[in-house]
């Protein structure tokens, strides 16, 4: 979409709903977008604007509003000049001498126009503006306006500013929006965001803190824990040859000076001081700030503070926050946890200790403002393995980084192949088009205009009306225009092939479009007949490459995946989420000290996990069971391939050593319905069956997976064959069997 960055899955969907939105006449006006911190939010607008400038007509301006502190407004701008230097970019003052013209951005600082003073418009300013904002409407510009973490400026003032515009859209964007009934309105998922491995995949909590010690002064306690953290998270940065020095943010809610000048004290003790360059202060009052603080390799180690110092403020090598109690308790805010979530490199490591952000806290209000707020956060204790668990071994896999599915070039191959043996197609373009009309192929150079007006329709439009009483016209294709219509296109191909959108539109171009490269070429439009020839043929496009996809799945590469392995030994010490409960009971039977039924609760296990892990605790054949990771290198993995050949690993979620020596590896799924429907939610398991069953019998283990049916309430498993019917005799009672 935009050079010179990545491209994410789920910006592409915000964008495309942004574009949906804004170019529907029937959408409302108002289009809220909740975007979790780290998302890259000024990103996706920026994508945004950019496609919708390129694609639609150029009647539009934007007016894009930034919070007033700080600069965020000309940072904004700036990355909008990086990415996209080709729009033109404005401040407002710029704006007001020249006028708000189609096609330009306007960054806008919130505090220049809602507040009084030295750094505010003065009257005659403030009418200025609204002359040129009254001019562009005599003009017939449009407005879209963007107001960027909305949230901060709901003012009477900035609704008068807002109103000027009589903007055709408005699109807030903002970390914690709610939906509004009047509103459009669109939420990124924040697991989509840790998938792309831009935020971290969740926070701990008093990792370490002993519930049992009285504490006096929490800075004394917790700084201790957060320099122990933030020195071995520095020592798996270096592990994995990674230059990222790690940060500790140290949040006083109200930055008392004289808890300032003991928390100084205690830093000081532990060898970090101003004058090493090792602590950086930002308060309103003081600010002591190192010119590389927001470096990956930046030599402050520690930074004082006061909320999230600032909207906008970015510094992915944050990795820890201390939250002080001053006074009393404070409520929780969302934004100071956003400081710290962001990955400092765009990706996970596959370790737990560099993929994880870290919180200290003793103040209670906050904490379970915290954990209520965030499905991410979680209070965690660390656990000592059992010595009758310590010593065992078991071989693990990974994927071969050499080969990783196949390629465009490949897979081009693969379509190339298809098309020409289901059409039989040939050299001669122009049998090869005759017999793709006779396979339903439509050639016509304009775009059949039903299909236009069916393409951003929502569903709630379409079961208002049937579709089929619309007058079937044609539309002259228009490249600037249509734009739109043909990535909408491209995107509803990729959605049933699980391809990247660019892989199936050079694709598409490869094969159909005009071009110097002749190889793989079946046909030659030209670029709006390309157009054309896409847009109307998305239905019988979306089929054909979903059999290719199919094909693909079904055959074997010749050259055969070996998965790379090595050894597995159970960690020493882990990290484990747990939920405080009225009752706590030590569970004997797992393979760490300690370990207790606040670790098997709804919040931290699923309802599968929880029935097997108390079968386990109450089976006397058993002599230890390990709860496996969910993904990292430290955990058992089991690798396997998807349709297009990708690896994936599989993390089987149980080890389960007997007293007689035998070793089972079990996988959980959902259970069957009381009239044995499937509540398994996961495609892929017939698959992690046979790669488990193959694992199992290379190394002389005993496993399978277990469901729970609940028509009789109880336990069964899968062993040797996979099938999704409860009531055949693939599955046994659990109870029978271990």
């Amino acid at each position: 979409m935009v050079s010179k960055i990545k491209d994410y899955e789920f910006q592409t969907q915000c964008v495309e709903f942004l574009i949906e939105k804004t170019v529907e006449t029937t959408s409302k006006q108002v289009i809220t977008v909740k975007a979790p911190t780290g998302a890259g939010k000024t990103i996706i607008l920026i994508k945004y604007v950019d496609e919708f400038l390129k694609n639609t007509a150029g009647n539009t301006a934007f007016v894009w509003l930034c919070p007033g502190k700080g600069n965020l407004e000309e940072q904004s701008k700036a990355r909008m000049e990086e990415v996209t230097p080709h729009i033109d970019t404005r401040n407002l003052m710029y704006s007001m001498m020249a006028g708000f013209e189609p096609g330009s951005v306007t960054f806008i600082n919130w505090e220049l126009v809602t507040k009084r003073g030295n750094t505010a418009l003065k009257d005659s300013e403030r009418s200025n503006l609204f002359e040129k904002i009254a001019e562009a409407h005599k003009d017939g510009t449009e407005f879209v306006v963007i107001i960027d973490e909305e949230h901060l400026n709901n003012t009477k003032k900035a609704d008068d500013v807002i109103n000027a515009f009589v903007a055709k859209n408005i699109i807030r964007v903002s970390a914690t929006a709610n939906k509004v009934p009047h509103q459009e309105y669109y939420e990124i998922s924040e697991e989509d965001v840790i998938d792309a491995g831009l935020i971290t995949k969740a926070i701990y909590v008093n990792e370490g803190v002993d519930d049992s010690k009285e504490i006096q002064d929490d800075y004394e306690y917790l700084l201790d824990l957060a320099d122990e953290k933030r020195k071995a998270i520095a020592k798996a940065y270096e592990k994995e040859d990674v230059n990222v020095r790690p940060l500790v943010l140290i949040q006083f809610p109200m930055g008392q000076p004289e808890t300032i000048k003991a928390v100084e004290k205690k830093l000081a003790g532990m060898g970090y001081t101003y004058d090493n360059g090792m602590v950086n202060i930002w308060m309103s009052d003081e600010k002591i700030v190192s010119d590389d603080l927001t470096d990956l390799d930046g030599s402050p180690s520690f930074l004082l503070m006061k909320q999230a110092i600032s909207t906008g403020w970015d510094c992915p090598r944050a990795k820890i926050l201390v939250k002080l109690r001053e006074g009393g308790s404070e409520d929780f805010q969302i934004q100071t946890i956003g400081r710290i979530r962001r990955m400092p490199e765009g990706k996970h490591y596959g370790m737990n200790i560099l993929d994880y952000c870290y919180i200290y806290t003793l103040d209670t209000q906050y904490k379970i403002g915290l954990l209520s707020s965030l499905d991410k956060a979680y209070q965690v204790r660390r656990l000592f393995l059992r010595d009758e668990a310590k010593g065992f071994t078991l071989t693990k896999e990974m994927r071969d980084l050499d080969f990783d599915g196949l390629g465009e070039r490949e897979t081009l191959e693969k379509v190339y192949d298809y098309f020409k043996k289901s059409y039989k197609l040939g050299s001669d373009k122009n049998i090869n088009r005759e017999n793709l009309e006779a396979g339903g192929y439509d050639f016509s150079h304009e775009i059949d205009s039903k299909i236009l007006q069916g393409v951003f329709r929502t569903t709630e439009s379409l079961a208002q009306g049937s579709t089929d009483n619309r007058i079937k016209v044609k539309t002259t294709v228009n490249t600037h225009t249509h734009g739109i219509y043909l990535l909408h296109s491209v995107d509803e191909i990729k959605k049933v092939t699980g391809m990247q959108s660019q892989k199936v539109k050079n694709i598409l171009r490869r094969m159909f479009s005009k071009g110097k490269k002749k190889k793989y070429k079946l046909i030659e439009l030209e670029n709006s007949d390309f157009y054309a020839f896409v847009i109307n043929n998305v239905k019988q496009l979306k089929i054909d490459f979903k059999k290719v996809t199919s094909q693909m799945g079904g055959t074997q590469l010749s050259l055969k995946l070996e998965p790379k392995v090595t050894q597995f030994c159970i960690p020493e010490m882990e990290v484990y989420k747990f939920s405080e409960v009225k009752h706590r009971t030590l569970m004997r039977m797992n393979a760490y000290r300690e370990y207790t039924n606040e670790f098997v609760t709804d919040k931290t296990r699923s309802l599968p996990e929880r029935l097997f892990e108390r079968y386990c605790e109450n089976n006397d054949k058993v002599e230890w069971v390990y709860k496996n990771g969910d993904t990292g290198q430290q955990y058992l993995s089991i690798v396997y391939m998807d349709g297009i050949s990708k690896q994936w690993l599989f993390y089987p979620d149980y080890i389960v050593h007997l007293k007689d020596g035998t070793d089972w590896i079990i996988e959980t799924k959902g259970g069957f319905t009381k009239s044995g429907s499937s509540e398994d939610i996961d495609r892929f398991t017939a698959k992690k069956f046979g790669v488990l069953r193959k694992y199992l019998d290379g190394y002389n283990l005993q496993g399978g997976i277990v469901r729970q049916d609940k028509q009789s309430g109880e336990l069964c498993i899968c062993v040797d064959k996979y099938s999704d019917n409860i009531h055949d005799e693939n599955w046994q009672l659990l109870s029978e069997v271990l």
